[in-house]
């Protein structure tokens, strides 16, 4: 049992780059190397619950109820078909916690808060958080040790990232100072492409070695996967998309012992 999970949120305000994908796909991955995960969906959309199987419709008790204090955390986890994968489920009423958060006190904290005043059986917990930067978003970062950044192989791929990269940054001088880029991870990537491997350069030039070796690729598998309430790992192991899946998972896991060792 870990006493400390390390916490990550998946973050990027523009839409359609992968975000919730790699939330799902890569903590079932973890899930699969037996490390014990859970996945925290703060996105009003909930295409993470619905993606592992989850129904909103018969989740009462999800991240809206916890954060508004009529819950626990704890008593809101719920168990996925995955081994050693649990998911705080989404709940349409999360798009509008901003207007509610705003008039309380520290609302920032409001996660953070929930994660340390619960004893959780957990080794990691990833966060998707909405594709926009408000308060759901800066309760992900406060609460986060880090932040994973995917960004898709097409044009204007590093559009809204520079915001994104600032709104970090004043979270760490406001409310998080340890708040570290574990990764930016390439997503949607095809081989055939000249303008994927030409941005797949661009952002290995401006991120250096904050960008992930293992590259996502474009694959039909992984958005068919969610339509049957699976991650593609479960869907279509043996596909290059669940495969990617894995390796990043593999380097994650590397990486974190990099980080870990560095204090």
């Amino acid at each position: 049992m870990s006493l400390f999970p390390r916490v990550f949120a998946i973050a990027n305000q523009k839409g359609g780059v992968g975000k919730t994908t790699t939330t799902v796909n890569l903590s079932t991955a973890i899930a699969a190397l037996r490390k014990k995960v859970l996945l925290i969906d703060l996105d009003a959309q909930g295409n993470a619950t619905v993606s592992l199987g989850i129904s909103r419709q018969n989740a009462p008790h999800n991240a809206y109820t916890m954060l508004t204090g009529q819950d626990t955390l704890d008593s809101a986890i719920v168990p996925t078909q995955i081994p050693c994968l649990s998911v705080l489920p989404s709940a349409k009423e999360l798009l509008g916690l901003d207007i509610e958060l705003a008039q309380v006190e520290k609302p920032q904290f409001y996660l953070k808060q929930a994660l340390q005043n619960t004893q959780l059986d957990f080794d990691y917990i990833f966060i998707d958080c909405p594709p926009a930067v408000g308060m759901l978003t800066i309760n992900a970062l406060t609460a986060a040790d880090a932040v994973i950044v995917p960004i898709q192989c097409e044009y204007l791929a590093l559009e809204g990232v520079a915001d994104l990269i600032k709104t970090i940054e004043r979270v760490q001088k406001n409310f998080n100072p340890r708040l570290a880029l574990h990764g930016v991870l390439l997503t949607m990537f095809d081989k055939r492409s000249r303008l994927s491997s030409s941005v797949c350069q661009d952002v290995r030039d401006f991120f250096k070695q904050q960008v992930y070796e293992t590259v996502i690729p474009r694959n039909v598998r992984i958005p068919e996967a969610p339509s049957h309430g699976k991650p593609v790992l479960l869907y279509d192991f043996k596909c290059v998309g669940a495969q990617a899946y894995l390796q990043l998972a593999k380097e994650f896991l590397k990486r974190e012992k990099e980080f870990v060792s560095h204090g």
